[in-house]
């Protein structure tokens, strides 16, 4: 049986962000096809779904795009501008939020004050502002149903968590009625719950016609995938019918770090002994949402917890307090290193002892921090680098960048980053200061499938060196390093 081309790459060489990418890439997609692409280069991953959208370079060879024929034929018809890409939605890693003036100035403590938050719009107005005026089968009612998204339509989109994000801008990508929908690992950030339900946004999806790519991790191929391909950086394709494939195990491998430079790097100093952290029934409140209600936990020194739970459960909420980011702190009953909190110290002698991690911080520093100035900030607990250091700061931002593998990057600005490059330059960025308390929330988000392995058992090394207690929120049981042994689960 026939099935006509939708989209076909043939030798194409491809530049992306400025350098090369593929050489000879080759790709075809035919209707009723609907691709799950994985591979070892996250980098790989997004430029092949750039060059599918047509936003990177080509250097030579041909991409022919069938499935807009009739639409243009028919907009050429009537005189109007049209692009092919009307017909296309891409939901990235990087889903920037607006202020209701239209600008993305926010500061990431802003998430958690429940006045600054005000300044953003609703979930459901946020949907209906950007949603375009493009006839199809999908509206608000239907997307918020689908993506479960009815609970947050009164809730500020500032205000959502990263898996409860994820699931807005799915949505946002269904009203643009598209005929093609890219999706670059859209089951990161999400919640079992969320990624099991997946298979029926899938579902819906293709019932209403939509062929769909997504990137993804080779173990998480959904039911409603019809073909699957692994993606080398070269460009180079090997490719199955879903029928047919098979999960790889992986090889295993030996760290690329030079573990001998964590002498000097993580020296070995007095730890607080006791408890670290020790809440006492706290509770808090946006408007009528109980985020957390009544919770006490305790965390003594050198214990390693993972904090578990459900998108919007009050992971982010509850790390919130504990960096000295939510205002709400001053009238709970909880002490960090055995310091009641409000006794008198600043949120700079607050944040000192503690490195912490999360994937939406790359997107609060300013444009004009390199990779050596964000590192460097790790010492002042600001985001970006606005005083002058010292010879030995300088030199001990080089040694991490020296044991990351990142010092060819040095002056980069980060935001030019591979999403990876960002993830271990915001480690090194929490390590410089060899902190007592190491909190990490999903710390490797973006990274592709190798790169998610490699932080594990980096992490786990860095953790058999160093006594620092550690808090660490994943979704994912394989992220999690095997000196984690208590866990917190919020409901």
């Amino acid at each position: 049986m026939f099935n006509p081309i939708l989209i076909q790459l043939a030798d194409v060489q491809v530049h992306y962000r400025g350098a090369p990418l593929f050489e000879d890439l080759c790709f075809t997609w035919k209707q009723g096809e609907h691709w799950a692409i994985f591979g070892d280069s996250g980098k790989a991953l997004t430029g092949f779904l750039e060059t599918l959208l047509g936003r990177t370079l080509l250097q030579k060879g041909t991409v022919n795009r069938p499935f807009a024929t009739t639409y243009s034929q028919q907009k050429n018809k009537e005189g109007q501008v049209y692009s092919f890409r009307d017909l296309m939605a891409l939901i990235s890693q990087d889903y920037p939020i607006r202020n209701r003036a239209g600008l993305q100035n926010f500061y990431y403590q802003q998430r958690f004050n429940s006045e600054a938050i005000n300044d953003t719009l609703t979930v459901g107005a946020y949907l209906q502002k950007n949603s375009p005026n493009i006839p199809g089968p999908w509206n608000l009612e239907k997307v918020a149903k689908l993506l479960r998204l009815q609970p947050l339509l009164e809730r500020s989109v500032l205000a959502l968590s990263n898996g409860e994000t994820r699931r807005l801008s799915l949505a946002l990508g269904l009203l643009r009625q598209p005929k093609i929908f890219l999706m670059d690992q859209p089951l990161t950030g999400l919640d079992q719950e969320s990624r099991d339900t997946f298979g029926d946004f899938l579902e819906e999806c293709i019932h209403q016609g939509i062929h769909v790519l997504l990137t993804t991790n080779s173990q998480e191929i959904p039911d409603q995938i019809t073909q699957v391909a692994r993606l080398e950086e070269s460009g180079t394709f090997s490719t199955w019918e879903k029928k047919n494939y098979r999960i790889a195990t992986s090889s295993g491998f030996s760290l690329p770090w030079d573990l001998s430079l964590l002498n000097q790097l993580l020296p070995a100093i007095p730890r607080s002994l006791g408890t670290v952290v020790d809440l006492n029934q706290i509770s808090i409140r946006y408007g009528d949402k109980l985020v957390l209600d009544q919770l006490t936990w305790k965390v003594k020194a050198g214990e390693r917890w993972r904090l578990a739970g459900q998108n919007g459960s009050g992971k982010s909420t509850l790390i919130s307090l504990l960096i000295g980011e939510n205002p709400q702190a001053y009238s709970q009953k909880f002490a960090l290193f055995g310091k009641k909190r409000g006794s008198g110290e600043s949120i700079w002698d607050l944040k000192r002892p503690i490195g912490f991690v999360a994937p939406e911080l790359g997107r609060f520093f300013p444009k004009n921090q390199s990779l050596q100035k964000v590192i460097l900030s790790g010492l002042t607990d600001t985001m970006g680098l606005y005083r002058k250091v010292s010879a030995e700061e300088e030199s001990l931002a080089g040694s991490w960048m020296d044991f990351f593998q990142l010092k060819h990057l040095a002056t980069r600005y980060f935001y030019e980053l591979t999403l990876a490059e960002q993830r271990w330059a915001l480690l090194a960025r929490a390590l410089i200061k060899n902190p007592q308390l190491l909190i990490l929330d999903e710390a490797s988000q973006g990274m592709d499938e190798l790169q998610r392995q490699l932080f594990r058992e980096t992490l786990q090394a860095i953790l058999l060196h160093s006594p620092m207690t550690l808090i660490y929120v994943s979704h994912y049981d394989q992220d999690v390093p095997a000196c984690i042994n208590h866990q917190l689960k919020l409901d």
